[in-house]
C-alpha cells in the first residue's frame, strides 16, 4: 500500500514492520521515523489505529488465559530460530507423542472410507 506520496520512511516499510513498532520491538531511532511518518501519512495512520485497536480488543477479550510455560517456551524457542535465519525443523511442528494429538488419532474408530 502507499498513499501516493513521497515520505521519508517508505508506506511498504512502515506497514511491513507495523506490528513491531505497535509492539515497541523497535529501535527507538526507528519507532521516531515511523511516528514522523504516521503524522504526514494518513492511510497508515488509519492502519495503525485500526491494528493497535485488534491488539487492545484481543488483550481485553484473551488476555487473562494464562499460557503454559512449555508451549511458551517452544514458542520462544522458534521464534528466536527464525530470527537467526535458521529452518525450524519439520518435526517439530506436529505433535508430540503423549500430547494427546497423536494418540486420539490411534483411538478414533476406522470408518468405511478408511
Amino acid at each position: 500500500m502507499s498513499c501516493g506520496e513521497s515520505h521519508e520512511t517508505d508506506c511498504s516499510e512502515v506497514l511491513d514492520h507495523l506490528y513491531e513498532f505497535l509492539d515497541r520491538e523497535m529501535p527507538d531511532g526507528d519507532c521516531a521515523k515511523f511516528e514522523v511518518h504516521f503524522d504526514e501519512c494518513s492511510p497508515c495512520l488509519e492502519k495503525y489505529g485500526l491494528e493497535q485497536a485488534v491488539k487492545k480488543l484481543v488483550k481485553r477479550c484473551c488476555g487473562h488465559d494464562d499460557v503454559p510455560t512449555d508451549l511458551r517456551s517452544k514458542v520462544m524457542g522458534r521464534i528466536e530460530l527464525i530470527r537467526s535465519g535458521q529452518a525450524v525443523p519439520e518435526r517439530e511442528l506436529t505433535a508430540e507423542p503423549g500430547t494427546g494429538a497423536d494418540t486420539a488419532e490411534a483411538s478414533r474408530p476406522a470408518t468405511a472410507q478408511e
